[in-house]
């Protein structure tokens, strides 16, 4: 078997829109095609005893065993890696399950699609489950240990902490979109100007200030003091005279900790002799040189979680530790606790595996013990003096049980230290009296507490801390997302989708929009290339200054990675012709249909599909639609635009010049069509489709028509504004017209135009695409041959695998097949072809270059305007 490619799929797809998350492995089985598994000697009963947790596999048969009954009576390797990807990530704890294995079609190639939780975990499941088919098809020795312990580490070092991934699990439940920026905790909520963001349980909100007072407790402790708040009596110290003095001043037992420390680290605690507090001094100054001595208050350790001033959650923390049987050892019973189902590795499961560090040692030896001592039955002993949750301790959730003093008086420290997310930590014997009553005091005041304590504690209720962050963040009535019209389709999409941006901005809003040329925020270019993927897309949602989002979005993009979005308000199709087949598994209008679609099935559901009636691939799909459907067409009488208007639905038409809302048997003119520059007088026909679908799109996104069309009469077309999309330079005795038409299609529209074009030559600068079929480059060829009296061949930039030879033999093929005597002559090189074509320009010639290198061509011809322009001045 040979792995051909790995893609990581983050978002909506042609294999689902729900499941964002997915690995689109391409596989050759090689001579293994020849063998599905019921050929393959014991394959059967090795895999099961190999991996018998395949078990739960259901597969199609939908029932446990599923799976195994499939290998049994035969099915494809592919297939069989699909499983051991899933299960192999389940086994790491990373849930999933959903899989689909598809034959291409190259007999023997498959593609192999499983979710993932993070994508690095993901790709090397892919890898592994290879190599394990394998093993296991050659009867070899494979270490499934070793593999999921490495899945593990994977996971470990790239997956968001629990407090992160809790408040985005809660934001994904409420259809918050969601983006990771870098590769650490930073996570954006929603889009543009309506985003906000957080960092573990740091949130946009939360004031520097505040973060500063919790991180620095000698302050935390005497504004605390100050406001009557139950502290203990301690110094800030720096070496063993200011400690020595301390210990005078409040006596055994202390507790020693960093001034600067977070999450128990440098901290002893209940020190009862000076060796072992100059040994707490020395490990605190490991974290910080100012170091706090305190009295240590007896009780248990509790964690108060305030969140926007209110308390929502407590519970009680207890340091990691054994319960002696008076037969194991120490050891023994720290291995035996790490096999409680309820621990895992990292934050994987809801307490986290005992490991034996200096803390642990060091509190062994102070109760003379090592990790061969066999504790008496029933005795308690600690491995740890802090009660984190991250070094194996446990909680118990209280919070039914706080005293309403000491939940005003938690609510009060909130806003005392300014946190919108405040951990409070105390010693007390209880918290269902006032402290003042226990004699507990305030440890500390914690900025970023972790609730993973509270999230799932090993005792009581669990409690959603998550939801009061997101409460917070997103109150009702607050947007979270921006509208965002997504426009996808084979011709049309980049002209669409700037009129469209034309049209937002006119009406007020900040704009992004990419482009197949670029990225804008308003008319700035801020990238320039083909950005109409999404990574593109989501630099526009990133961008905290945009209010309204118009997105390009192409089949490679789409086949690449996915939608670059979760949801979108309007999904623009402007057609569906053939192109860029044959390519990434898509070989059919069918195929290419599939991948354009994502676009229209990630509308909202009260959101809106603008679709081409007169494009039959396009209708073929607008029944199976989640969302509202408007159509758009050259013909009032389109029967489906009849039918449409009969059934009181939205449509938009060009009918006897004007371009027209109609809604049922009322007709809105947004205006004449020749009135619209881009419409080069109302002659060039597909620019009026690209008026149509943005006038459409803009009239449901809630526009007035008086405002759409007066966007339409000031969208002047530019090699500035619209480059490569009917770009025209005006000499003083002939016309150079530019565009970017590269497939048929394209070509039959730059046809429909010239037909209009009154010249008494035309000469065209043609050439083919290398990644598209035979018969798309003969059928440019041959529509070249329909339109222009002289025709110059150029070789692109680009041969994609083909040689120049063989792609101006299927021009040349397709020149002849066109019914007329064209004369024509092979150039290579695209600028030398237009200086060439210009030089033989006469009175009344229109020049159409249709080229892919927009920008040189643009500029030659602006520099021979330029040249004409001062020779004219001259004279």
């Amino acid at each position: 078997m040979k792995i051909e490619k790995i893609q990581a799929l983050s978002g909506s797809n042609i294999w689902s829109i729900r499941r964002k998350k997915l690995i689109q492995m391409r596989l050759d089985l090689e001579e293994l095609e020849n063998y599905p598994t019921n050929k393959i000697e014991g394959f059967r009963e090795r895999i099961e005893k190999f991996m018998p947790s395949l078990i739960t596999h259901r597969c199609s048969e939908g029932v446990e065993g599923g799976f195994f009954h499939r290998v049994e009576t035969g099915t494809w390797m592919g297939h069989v890696i699909e499983h051991i990807a899933l299960e192999i990530q389940t086994l790491a704890g990373m849930d999933v399950g959903f899989g689909r294995t598809r034959e291409t079609k190259t007999p023997g190639v498959y593609n192999v699609v499983f979710n993932y939780i993070e994508e690095n975990a993901g790709i090397y499941a892919a890898e592994e489950a290879v190599k394990i088919a394998m093993a296991l098809v050659e009867d070899q020795e494979y270490d499934l240990n070793d593999c999921i312990k490495k899945l593990k580490e994977i996971r470990e070092s790239v997956r968001l902490g629990p407090s992160t991934g809790s408040i985005v699990e809660e934001a994904v439940s409420r259809k918050i979109p969601w983006i990771r920026l870098g590769t650490n905790s930073l996570v954006q909520l929603g889009y543009g100007v309506n985003q906000q963001r957080f960092q573990a349980t740091i949130t946009g909100k939360t004031s520097s200030i505040a973060v500063d007072i919790a991180c620095n407790k000698g302050l935390t402790k005497r504004m605390l003091h100050d406001a009557a708040i139950p502290v203990p009596i301690g110094d800030l110290i720096t070496d063993e005279i200011g400690l020595e003095n301390a210990i005078n001043k409040i006596n055994y037992p202390i507790v020693i900790k960093p001034l600067d420390g977070n999450h128990g680290k440098g901290s002893s605690i209940n020190v009862n002799n000076w060796e072992a507090a100059k040994i707490g001094l020395e490990y605190a100054q490991q974290y910080s040189k100012k170091v706090i001595v305190e009295k240590y208050i007896t009780g248990y350790d509790f964690r108060v979680l305030v969140i926007n001033n209110k308390m929502v959650a407590a519970a009680r923390r207890v340091p990691a530790h054994i319960i002696g049987d008076g037969q194991l050892t120490i050891q023994q019973l720290i291995n035996k606790e790490n096999q409680d189902p309820r621990r895992g590795y990292g934050h994987e499961n809801v307490l986290t595996e005992i490991e034996v560090d200096k803390d642990t040692l060091e509190l062994l030896e102070k109760l003379q013990y090592n990790l061969e001592t066999i504790p008496q039955k029933g005795e308690v002993v600690y491995l740890k003096s802090t009660a984190n949750l991250s070094t194996g301790g446990t909680s118990i959730d209280v919070t039914d049980m706080i005293h309403p003093e000491n939940i005003t008086m938690a609510e009060r420290i909130s806003k005392i230290i300014g946190l919108d997310v405040c951990g409070i930590d105390i010693m007390a014997e209880n918290l269902t009296q006032p402290l003042k009553e226990s004699g507990g005091a305030i440890i500390e005041v914690n900025a970023a507490p972790g609730f993973r304590m509270h999230l799932a504690p090993s005792e009581g209720l669990p409690r959603n801390v998550a939801a009061p962050v997101v409460d917070m963040l997103y109150p009702p009535g607050r947007p979270f997302t921006i509208p965002i019209i997504a426009v996808t389709g084979t011709n049309g999409k980049t002209t669409t989708t700037r009129l469209i941006a034309h049209i937002v901005k006119s009406n007020g809003y900040r704009v992004g929009f990419t482009t197949s040329d670029g990225i804008y925020i308003q008319n700035t270019m801020l990238s320039k290339g083909d950005t109409t993927g999404p990574l593109s897309a989501e630099f526009i949602l990133k961008d905290p200054t945009v209010e309204f989002a118009v997105l390009e979005t192409a089949r490679g993009g789409i086949l690449r990675s996915g939608l670059g979005f979760s949801q979108c308000d309007i999904g623009v199709l402007t057609n569906i012709e053939e192109d860029h087949l044959g390519m990434n598994d898509i070989h059919s209008l069918k195929d290419l249909t599939r991948v354009k679609r994502v676009v229209l099935d990630s509308v909202k559901k009260n959101g809106w599909s603008v679709m081409n009636a007169d494009n039959i691939s396009s209708m073929k799909i607008i029944n199976d639609l989640d969302c509202n459907v408007a159509i758009f067409s050259m013909d009032e009488n389109n029967p489906y635009i009849k039918r449409f208007s009969k059934e009181g639905k939205i449509v938009c038409v060009y009918e006897e010049g004007f371009v027209t809302i109609k809604k049922g048997d009322w007709k809105i003119r947004i205006g004449k069509a020749k009135d619209f520059p881009i419409t080069m007088e109302g002659k060039a026909r597909f620019m009026i489709e690209n008026v149509l679908a943005a006038s459409l799109a803009c009239y449901l996104n809630g526009f007035g028509i008086e405002d759409i069309s007066n966007s339409l009469r000031t969208f002047i077309p530019s090699a500035q504004l619209t480059p490569g999309r009917l770009n025209i330079f005006k000499f003083k005795n002939f016309k150079v017209l530019i565009d970017f038409a590269h497939n048929p299609s394209g070509y039959e529209a730059i046809e429909d135009y010239l037909k209009n074009i009154e010249s008494n030559k035309k000469i065209g600068i043609i050439s083919g695409v290398g990644d598209r079929r035979d018969h798309d480059i003969r059928e440019c060829g041959k529509i070249a041959g329909r339109m222009f009296d002289y025709i110059i061949i150029r070789n692109e930039k680009h041969l994609r695998g083909r040689t120049e030879e063989d792609i101006n033999g299927l021009l040349m093929e397709g020149i002849q097949s066109s019914g007329r005597n064209v004369s024509y002559e092979i150039i290579p090189k695209e600028i030398e072809a237009l200086k060439h074509a210009i030089s033989m320009a006469e009175e009344g010639t229109f020049i159409t270059a249709l080229s892919d290198v927009i920008s040189n061509a643009i500029d030659l011809v602006q520099e021979y305007q330029a040249k004409e322009l001062q020779e004219d001045i001259k004279v």
